[in-house]
C-alpha cells in the first residue's frame, strides 16, 4: 500500500499569493511525512483550480522537496500542443531527479474545453492523438506524424526524461469498461467512486493483467479520499463541513453558469453525505483508520490518494490533518 496526495489547489482564504505558498509548505511536510506522491489537477477559468499550468507549480515543489515523487493529475491534453507537453515533461522529470509521475486526460469539464476555442465534441480525439505523440516523442530523437490534428515530419527532440522510456503513465478511472486501455498500456489508475464501484474496476484491472501475461508488478490503483483528522469528531466535523461548502461552490460554479451537469463526477453537495457515501472521513485518527480499513475491503485498492488541503481550510487544519494520518494512520493501513 502506498499514499499519495490530490489537490484541486482551489481558492480558498486570502490572496492567491498566500494560496500557493501555503500548498508549497504543505508539499514540504508531505515529504517530510514519508506521503509517496502528490498529484496536482489541471482546471481553466473557475475558482475549482488556481493552478491552471501544473508545471510552473510542481517545477516549485520539485524544488522544496527531495523524495515526494509529483505530477498533473491530468494534464488536459485537448488543450495543449503536444511538442510543449513533451518538453516540459523532460524538464519536470529531469529538474525532481526523475520523480515525475505523468497524469493524462481529455478534461472532464466541456466549458474549459470550449473556452480554449476546441470543439468538446473532438476533445477525446486530440487527447487519443496527442497522447501517442507525447509518447513518441520521450522516446525518440526525431519525431514524425501524421494525423487528423496534429502532423510533423522530422521534428528534433532535444530534451529527454530521467525515467526510461518515460515517466509513469497515470488515468481516471470512472468505469470499468476502460480498463482495457489501462492493462494494455501498463497505465496506473485512480478512481473518484465509491468503494463499490472502485472495487469492480481494480478486480477487472487485476483480471485483465494476468490475463495478459505482464510480468511486472501490478501498476498503482488508486482511490482518491477526502481526510480531516483531528483530536475529536465533533471538530473534524465542522471542518470539513464548512469547507466543503466552499470547495462544491467552486467544484460547480461552470456548471450552474451553463445549466449542465458534471460528467462521470459522483460528489453530494453537503459533507454529511459525502461522508456517508464514502467519499470523506472526518474524526479521530482510530476513527479514520477503522473507516479505511473498511473501504479497502471492498475497494481493494493498493495506493490511496488523500486530500488533505480543500475550500477554506487553513495551512494549520491541512497540517494537522497530515500529520495526524502519517503518525498513527498510516503505519497501520502499511501493515494491514
Amino acid at each position: 500500500m502506498k499514499f499519495g496526495v490530490f489537490d484541486h489547489i482551489d481558492r480558498g482564504r486570502g490572496s492567491l499569493g498566500e494560496l500557493y505558498e501555503s500548498r508549497l509548505k504543505l508539499a514540504e511536510a508531505y515529504d517530510r511525512l514519508g506521503i509517496d506522491g502528490d498529484h496536482v489537477a489541471e482546471h481553466h477559468m473557475t475558482p475549482l483550480g488556481m493552478a491552471p499550468s501544473p508545471s510552473v507549480f510542481l517545477a516549485a515543489v520539485a524544488q522544496r522537496t527531495e523524495r515526494l515523487r509529483l505530477g498533473p493529475l491530468v494534464y488536459t491534453l485537448s488543450l495543449h500542443h503536444p511538442l510543449r507537453i513533451i518538453e516540459e515533461v523532460c524538464m519536470l522529470d529531469q529538474m525532481s531527479g526523475g520523480r515525475l509521475e505523468l497524469g493524462v486526460g481529455r478534461g472532464i469539464s466541456p466549458h474549459e474545453v470550449a473556452y480554449y476555442g476546441v470543439d468538446p465534441a473532438k476533445a477525446q480525439a486530440i487527447y487519443v492523438e496527442a497522447l501517442a505523440i507525447i509518447r513518441a516523442g520521450l522516446t525518440q530523437e526525431t519525431l514524425n506524424f501524421s494525423g487528423e490534428f496534429f502532423t510533423f515530419k522530422d521534428v528534433p527532440i532535444e530534451l529527454e526524461p530521467v525515467q526510461r522510456p518515460h515517466p509513469p503513465l497515470w488515468y481516471g478511472m470512472a468505469r470499468p469498461d476502460g480498463v482495457g486501455w489501462a492493462v494494455a498500456n501498463r497505465v496506473n489508475i485512480v478512481c473518484n467512486g465509491p468503494p463499490a464501484l472502485v472495487g469492480q474496476i481494480t478486480d477487472r484491472y487485476r483480471q485483465g493483467w494476468g490475463a495478459a501475461g505482464h510480468a511486472e508488478e501490478l501498476p498503482l490503483m488508486g482511490m482518491t479520499r477526502t481526510l480531516i483528522l483531528a483530536p475529536t469528531e465533533g471538530e473534524a466535523l465542522d471542518i470539513g463541513r464548512r469547507a466543503h461548502r466552499r470547495w462544491y461552490q467552486s467544484f460547480m460554479l461552470l456548471w450552474d453558469k451553463h445549466g449542465t451537469r458534471p460528467i462521470n463526477a459522483f460528489y453530494p453537495d453537503n459533507f454529511d453525505e459525502a461522508q456517508q457515501r464514502g467519499f470523506a472521513i472526518a474524526g479521530t485518527p482510530r476513527l479514520v483508520r477503522d473507516a479505511l480499513l473498511r473501504q479497502f475491503q471492498e475497494a481493494r485498492v493498493n495506493y490511496l490518494v488523500c486530500r488533505f488541503a480543500f475550500g477554506d481550510m487553513t495551512v494549520g487544519e491541512s497540517l494537522r490533518s497530515a500529520e495526524l494520518f502519517a503518525r498513527e494512520v498510516m503505519p497501520e493501513l502499511r501493515a494491514a
